[in-house]
Order: C-alpha cells, then sequence, then structure tokens
C-alpha cells in the first residue's frame, strides 16, 4: 500500500507541477520554435491585443510622436568614423528608413552644417534586392581604408551577410570576398587575404553557435579553399584571428576564447603560434609604439611583482617575447575608481576611467623617462565616451553627457585643447530637475550607489510615478546620460527615473563583476530590490507607483526580482529577456553565457533554480501585470524565454501584457521608426500603471 500511494501523491504533483524531479518535460517547447506556424500566431494574436490597449492610453499618441520626432531628428549628431582623410558616417531619418553610409572631409564635417557624399544606401540596395537589410558596420583596411567587409543583416539578427565594398567606386567588389549569412568572425590581413571564421558545414561551430576553425583566405579562392590557421573546441564559445594594423607594423592575434572573459591569445610569427603568457582572464588592449597592452581581471604576480586586477599594464613586444615581465603601470585601480576604455592616436595613449561612476579623461605619452600622464578637464562630473581616432596624427573624438546635459562631442586637432563642435537638440526643460546619487545597502551590508533623476515641482510624499532600470552583468556599466526619449517621455512629465549601478556590471571594476557572477547571481536580485526598498524608505515613491525595467541581461534581472519581490512594484518591463535557466544554454548563443550564469545541466543547477524567474513563477503570488516584449529576429536571446513565460503565467490566471517584434533582432527594432514605436509602447504602459 506504502509504494502505491507515493505514487499517487506523486502523479497528483506533476499534474500541477510540470518542472517536478521526476519528469522534467517542458509543455511549452512549442513555443521555441522560432518560426512554428503554432508558436507565430499565438504571438500575433497577444501582440495585436497589446498593442490596441496601448494605443488606446491618453499619453501614446502624443508619446509616439514625440519619441519619433528625437529618434528621427536631422539634428542629432552624426557620430564620426576618422578613415584616412575621411570621415564616415552611418544615418538614418524620415528619409533613410533603412539608412546612409555617407562620409566627409574632417573640415567639413566639423562645420554646423556638413555637406556630405553618399556612399552606399541601404533602402535602395534593399529594394534593389528585395531584402530588408539592417546595417551591422563596416570594416575597412588601414591605411588605404579604400576595401572593406560590410556586414548586412537580413531583419536585424545577428547572422548576417559580409560582402567586400569599394569606397572609391562606391561599389560591391565583383567577385570580392562574400561572406554567407553567419555569426562570422572576419578581419583584413592585407589587400588579398581575409583572416575567416565561419560555417563551413557540419562541426565547424561551437555550442555556442560561433566559429570554431580560424582560417586564411586569399582572393580568388573558394571559401572552402580558405587554410585552416587554429581549431578549437565544440565547447569553445569561438576562436578567431585578426590582425593589429598599427603605424609600427602588423600584428597577428590569434584568440581562443572557451568562455566569457577567459580565453588564450597567440601571436602569429610567420607559420608559428607563440603563446601569450598572460593570465587568462586579462584581455588584450591593443599594441601601441610597439609596446603590448594588457588590462588585467585578477591580480597577477609575475617578475617578483604583483600587479592589481584592473591594472593597465605596457610592455615592449620583443621584450616580452623574450622573457621579460618588467611592466609599466598605465593605470592602476582605487577603491572606487576603475578601468575604462582605452584607445590611441599616432603619438598618444587615450583612457578613460570611473570615478564612482563619473567619467575622466587622460592622455599618455610614452618617452624615455617613462609615461607623462595628462588629465583632459571635461565640463562637468557626468560619462566620457572615447570616439574615433586618427592614426595619421594626434587627433580624436570624444563626448561629454549626464542626465540634464545634452550629449557634446568634442574634437582634440593633432593633440591640442578639446573644442566643442556639436551638441545634441535639447529635448526638455531640464528648469528645476535635479539629480543625487545615493546608496542602499544589500542584503550583505555592501552599499550600492544610485542616480535619482526627478522633475521639476518633486516632492518626497511616496506617490512619484518611478522607474528603476538595472542591467548587472557582463561588467557592463550603468553610467549617467542624457536621454531625449526618457527625458521627454517620463521625467518632464513629473515621473522619477532611477539608474542603478548593482554588482555585476562594471562601476568598480572586475570585482564588481565577480561578485554576482554564478554561485554568487542571486546577489543581483538582492542589489536591486535593495535599491527599491531604498527608493520607498526616502519616499520617493512607494510599491503602488514603482515600476522597474531591464533588457536582455536586465530582462532577467528584472523577471528574478518581480518573482521574489512582487509586492515592491506595480509594473514590470522585460525586455527581450533570459527567463528559462534550465534551458538557456541550449538557445541559440546561450551556451557562451555558463561562465557568467553557471551550467544548468551540473551541480549548477542547485543554486540557479532558485533564481530562474521561470521555474519561481508561484500561482498563489499576486504579480504586477508585467509586460514582456522580444522580437522574432532575435538570434542572439531565444524569444522562446519569453513566449513560455507569458504563456505559464497566463496559464496560472495571472494577467500579463505581451509584444513580440517581427523583425529587429536583440534590439527588437529594425530602424528609427520601430524603436519609437516600441519605445512608445513602453512609457505608455508604465504611465497607465504607475499614476
Amino acid at each position: 500500500m506504502r509504494p502505491r500511494f507515493l505514487v499517487t501523491i506523486l502523479v497528483a504533483f506533476l499534474a500541477v507541477n510540470p518542472f517536478g524531479a521526476a519528469k522534467e518535460e517542458d509543455p511549452y517547447l512549442w513555443l521555441e520554435e522560432v518560426e512554428g506556424d503554432k508558436a507565430l500566431t499565438w504571438a500575433k494574436e497577444l501582440s495585436a491585443a497589446t498593442a490596441a490597449e496601448f494605443e488606446a492610453v491618453p499619453e501614446f499618441e502624443e508619446l509616439h510622436d514625440q519619441l519619433l520626432k528625437i529618434f528621427t531628428s536631422r539634428d542629432r549628431i552624426p557620430r564620426a568614423g576618422i578613415r584616412g582623410a575621411w570621415v564616415y558616417n552611418y544615418w538614418q531619418d524620415e528619409d533613410h528608413v533603412r539608412g546612409i553610409w555617407r562620409r566627409t572631409f574632417l573640415d567639413e564635417y566639423v562645420k554646423e552644417s556638413p555637406s556630405w557624399e553618399i556612399v552606399l544606401d541601404l533602402d535602395e540596395l534593399a529594394e534593389a534586392e528585395g531584402e530588408n537589410w539592417v546595417w551591422k558596420g563596416s570594416s575597412c583596411l588601414p591605411p588605404g581604408y579604400r576595401l572593406c567587409m560590410v556586414t548586412l543583416s537580413r531583419g536585424g539578427g545577428d547572422a548576417s551577410v559580409r560582402r567586400e565594398f569599394d569606397t572609391v567606386s562606391k561599389k560591391f567588389v565583383e567577385g570580392g570576398f562574400y561572406v554567407p549569412e553567419s555569426k562570422a568572425r572576419v578581419s583584413w590581413k592585407d589587400e588579398n587575404t581575409l583572416w575567416i571564421g565561419t560555417d563551413f558545414g557540419a562541426g565547424t561551430l561551437t555550442k555556442s553557435g560561433y566559429p570554431r576553425f580560424s582560417k586564411e583566405w586569399e582572393r580568388g579562392l573558394p571559401l572552402e579553399a580558405a587554410t585552416t590557421v587554429f581549431e578549437g573546441s565544440v565547447e569553445d564559445v569561438s576562436v578567431s584571428t585578426f590582425s593589429m594594423h598599427t603605424p609600427e607594423g602588423r600584428y597577428d592575434i590569434v584568440r581562443k576564447t572557451p568562455e566569457f572573459f577567459r580565453g588564450t591569445s597567440y601571436m602569429r610569427l610567420g607559420e608559428r603560434l607563440v603563446k601569450i603568457d598572460v593570465p587568462d582572464d586579462a584581455s588584450m588592449q591593443g599594441v601601441f609604439k610597439d609596446r603590448m597592452l594588457i588590462a588585467l581581471r585578477s591580480d597577477w604576480t609575475v617578475g617578483g611583482k604583483t600587479y592589481p586586477g584592473d591594472a593597465l599594464l605596457a610592455i615592449d613586444v620583443d621584450d616580452f617575447l623574450a622573457g621579460g615581465r618588467d611592466f609599466d603601470v598605465l593605470f592602476e585601480p582605487e577603491e572606487r575608481v576603475s578601468l575604462g576604455g582605452v584607445s590611441s592616436t599616432l603619438n598618444h595613449l587615450l583612457l578613460t576611467t570611473l570615478d564612482n561612476v563619473r567619467g575622466r579623461l587622460y592622455r599618455l605619452t610614452p618617452g624615455e623617462d617613462g609615461w607623462k600622464k595628462e588629465e583632459i578637464s571635461l565640463p562637468g562630473l557626468g560619462t566620457i565616451g572615447l570616439g574615433s581616432t586618427s592614426d595619421v596624427d594626434d587627433s580624436f573624438f570624444f563626448t561629454y553627457t549626464d542626465f540634464l546635459t545634452p550629449s557634446s562631442l568634442y574634437f582634440v586637432r593633432d593633440g591640442g585643447e578639446p573644442q566643442q563642435i556639436k551638441t545634441s537638440p535639447s529635448w526638455f526643460d531640464p528648469e528645476g530637475m535635479s539629480v543625487e546619487q545615493f546608496e542602499a545597502p544589500s542584503v550583505d551590508g555592501v552599499m550600492i550607489p544610485y542616480f535619482v533623476f526627478k522633475p521639476k515641482g518633486f516632492e518626497a510624499n511616496g506617490a512619484n510615478p518611478t522607474l528603476l532600470y538595472g542591467y548587472g552583468g557582463f561588467e557592463v556599466s550603468q553610467v549617467p546620460r542624457y536621454s531625449g526619449s526618457t527625458g521627454s517621455a517620463w521625467v518632464s512629465r513629473g515621473g522619477v527615473y532611477v539608474l542603478a549601478n548593482i554588482r555585476g556590471g562594471g562601476e568598480f571594476g572586475p570585482e564588481w563583476h565577480r561578485a554576482a557572477m554564478q554561485e554568487n547571481h542571486q546577489t543581483n536580485f538582492d542589489d536591486f530590490a535593495a535599491v527599491a526598498e531604498d527608493l520607498i524608505k526616502r519616499n520617493i515613491t512607494s510599491p503602488d507607483h514603482l515600476g522597474i525595467m531591464g533588457g536582455s541581461q536586465g530582462g532577467l534581472l528584472v523577471g528574478g526580482t518581480f518573482t521574489q519581490r512582487p509586492e515592491l512594484f506595480k509594473a514590470v518591463v522585460c525586455l527581450v529577456p533570459l527567463l528559462d535557466m534550465k534551458r538557456y544554454n541550449k538557445l541559440l548563443a546561450g551556451n557562451s553565457w555558463m561562465a557568467e550564469y553557471g551550467n544548468p545541466d551540473t551541480d549548477d543547477w542547485d543554486y540557479i533554480k532558485k533564481w530562474s524567474p521561470y521555474h519561481n513563477l508561484d500561482k498563489k503570488k499576486d504579480y504586477p501585470k508585467v509586460f514582456f516584449a522580444t522580437s522574432t529576429r532575435d538570434d542572439r536571446v531565444h524569444p522562446g524565454h519569453a513566449r513560455k513565460m507569458v504563456k505559464r503565467m497566463l496559464d496560472m490566471g495571472k494577467d500579463v501584457y505581451y509584444y513580440e517584434n517581427t523583425e529587429g533582432g536583440h534590439a527588437a527594432a529594425a530602424n528609427l521608426n520601430q524603436r519609437a514605436y516600441m519605445s512608445a509602447l513602453n512609457y505608455a504602459y508604465l504611465w497607465m500603471m504607475l499614476q
């Protein structure tokens, strides 16, 4: 009688819990069929219903009109890419929906209204070829920059077609290099040779869907005749070969990446591969004046010295290959000061830092007596972004922005002083608005900083509609920046915007990231909830007026936070999210993220299952009416995550909203019109829920 009783109980348990231990079958797997008729019909019906309800929100039409005006404005700063004598720019507006690739001369670019020459018109190309081309960038061969590999995506996915383009004739090269649609790795060696990693057929990709073979491909030969340079493992994330073209010469590098933030690099000397003997979590930041630049992620003891994690080191390449390990320390971290970006001009090395999440910019020059370090003054305590640099002189661009200051583009001409040459339009009146930085104690006592962007007339009365945004992963920093959409669609209308600097990001270096990796990933949700609690404690808002937003890893963040702490929130915007953390490593690029989250097919599942949003839904809990959004064409984070989460919640009797764009890739929008529409849906939902 006892065994039969246990079987009866188990059957009853599985009837209400499809994820029971005895049977792991997921009843919603059909929603992972990206182009399946049943799945697409389901997604289309829900999307139409959600769109209709959001478009009926009183604020929607005005929001959409304003956002469309912002995104398609001709007064935006045209981002510059210096290539020899030219400045290149990719541009979209209401007349160029897919966009144009254009160029002008530097002296013309710095004018208020430069004259542009169109190099490639994507709208014309798409019409002529019957393809929905989305621009994914170009890689041009220095120093002439005549030949480029142009990357085009069908509908915005990561998998793209690469085609050789001649910037003099402004045409694709007839019989030139062509890489079929794939998640390829392509780099110029010289005018007649590419380094290529792509899908060469069965067994040539890793489990993550990236190349595991790197080959040398000579002009005139078919792709299948390319010669293998390096073969990785199917368990690796990817393998690639690339050339660093410097004024002093070319350096050929082979990179094997077994997991995020770990790998082995080799320098190719003739036919020989020489291992670059540095820690596997260190990263090469380039070669400058024949000096190899290495950024550390953990402490490294070598040559009788210990160099701290997050330091930037430099050493002569020949000395290093000969066994020398006496590095110059170009940057050394402090408690809340971390390394940002690294770039170079002809004679100067440029680097940015984050000082308590505020940007600083430095120019370094090597000499016989060591390195001269000069700080370049900025207009305020906001965010600095290194722009394009010249390889023929010491000119470069950088941007400055903060919550209240429209982005400005600065030009440093040949080692001189910064000059502001362009400014974005002001899309909202900052009069009376303010920004403060606070800290909230997390569960373990660590103080988590966050910024609060307050509207005019703000009062700490607990009734302010408040949007809390976070990401917290892959060492990506969240920094203050001007957003015409956030300012006009939210703060100028009386909303409070909050940016959280939770662990998992890179605001305070690699340790801040590691504190929320794998078995520590619960820290991610604890930090985010701590900021929410602190907002409520300070009477900035209350649970009835607090919403959260995040995309991709940020979608996992808000998904995990609302399932654990639903009582804190009234609204959740969950964009292109990871949610099913049992199967994430089997879906598209998910296998490449196991260094961040862990391997659910091992004992790691013991901790992952505690915060996997899909597996922690509870029919007995009351959840906010969440808005999930994704893209059918997202080939990075599978749309099945959002689809299955929504379906399971609906079957539990929970009300949710769902919208799936049919194109757009991981950005969920293929052009500026779609960006404006998606953003309008987000803000219409938030105003509907939080007023």
